[in-house]
């Protein structure tokens, strides 16, 4: 079969969104993919709209996704769509996702995976059952450093992990946003649209989800505190976590949407028997590794003493940032080379499996569960089921 390039609908990413555009050029990054229909905006007249700002047939801007999903499932094989993209609020994750696996679309999704924790269970199930690829875009896995980090703590070099730390401090929600024209804030802090958590779900399943795949290791108890700080609001903005790994490692993840003055302060430490190591996201190209016995060293991408994975996942040469339209452009890139590996009938590489999945965003769902139970419980430590 002759390669083609990988057709993409999108759900959401309307006029006036911010995460859609990312998901469209990420997408677009390495010319493998096209987007080819969507259902974009909850108003007809908003998705047509987007729909001539990406240039699409005007047939195949949708006033809905379910009109999406099967007009598209009736076009023939070589024009529909091969895998359908949700970049959504939270609530309206679970219904495209359940109605693209179940008329024979891959599925890339964002994260929190669904707004109730059965539905995500669902959708594990349908997986599954129909082999379709999902993807959830924990897309800051996607940075060639951090694949060089999990790579470092995988080889031995820092020996037994024995202390972990992930913070995602935020600033932007320190003064009320909500109910003045703030779209983020209003969805964000809605229960009806975000679930049942704002803070730990936006933002501290990221830090849950750096944490396990840099190590490897898994979660298996917490002791929560998870407040609401600015008076008034309905959900969490900050979240405290102690938690203990299936190694037997300690551990702190925090996240905080009111910590004043801080941008998107993703970071993590890992610290072995024999090291460490530290990455930031606000400086994505350096990856530190700390030594009992030895100087530190900075590993940056693009030199040839990086690990395979880290090649694998850098476009640039070494001094050229590489940055979050990179990292979500990974995941893309790797969900577009497993669908043609499919149509050809052919195994994919091992690096292009390196991408979050159902299970990931089910993580996440009984992370966001388990952190609330906590915080409300007299208990000291509940377990994390996995």
């Amino acid at each position: 079969m002759t390669k083609r390039k990988i057709r993409m609908g999108m759900v959401g990413g309307g006029p006036g969104s911010f995460i859609g555009k990312f998901h469209v050029k990420a997408a677009h990054l390495d010319g493998q993919t096209e987007l080819v229909c969507g259902a974009f905006d909850i108003d007809p007249a908003n998705s047509k709209l987007q729909g001539r700002e990406y240039y699409l047939d005007p047939s195949r801007a949708y006033d809905n996704f379910p009109e999406m999903i099967a007009r598209e499932k009736e076009l023939p094989e070589n024009v529909r769509m091969d895998f359908v993209s949700i970049t959504t609020p939270n609530y309206v994750h679970y219904e495209p996702a359940r109605l693209a696996l179940e008329n024979g679309f891959h599925v890339v999704s964002d994260k929190p995976l669904t707004n109730d924790t059965e539905d995500a269970r669902k959708l594990v199930r349908l997986v599954e059952d129909t082999g379709l690829i999902f993807a959830v875009t924990h897309a800051y896995t996607g940075y060639p450093m951090v694949k060089e980090a999990r790579h470092i703590v995988q080889s031995g070099k820092l020996g037994k992990i024995r202390k972990v730390v992930s913070e995602y401090p935020q600033g932007w929600l320190s003064e009320p946003m909500e109910g003045i024209g703030n779209m983020q804030a209003d969805w964000r802090l809605d229960p009806a649209r975000s679930g049942k958590s704002n803070c730990m779900g936006d933002i501290g399943t990221h830090a849950l989800n750096l944490a396990e795949y840099v190590t490897g290791l898994k979660v298996t108890q917490l002791c929560a505190d998870v407040s609401t700080l600015v008076e008034g609001r309905r959900l969490d903005d900050d979240g405290n976590v102690l938690v203990r790994f299936d190694n037997g490692a300690r551990g702190i993840i925090y996240a905080s949407q009111i910590s004043a003055g801080e941008e998107n302060g993703l970071k993590i430490r890992v610290y072995g028997e024999k090291g460490g190591l530290e990455w930031i996201q606000v400086e994505p190209n350096t990856l530190t590794v700390k030594w009992l016995d030895k100087p530190v060293e900075v590993i940056r991408p693009g030199n040839p003493w990086c690990s395979d994975i880290a090649k694998y996942n850098t476009r640039f040469p070494a001094g050229h940032p590489e940055g979050l339209i990179e990292a979500f452009g990974n995941v893309y890139r790797n969900v577009a080379t497993c669908i043609q590996h499919r149509l050809e009938g052919k195994q994919p590489p091992a690096e292009a499996l390196d991408f979050p999945t159902v299970h990931d965003g089910l993580r996440g769902m009984l992370f966001i569960d388990a952190v609330l139970e906590s915080s409300e419980s007299d208990s000291k430590w509940l377990d994390f089921p996995n």
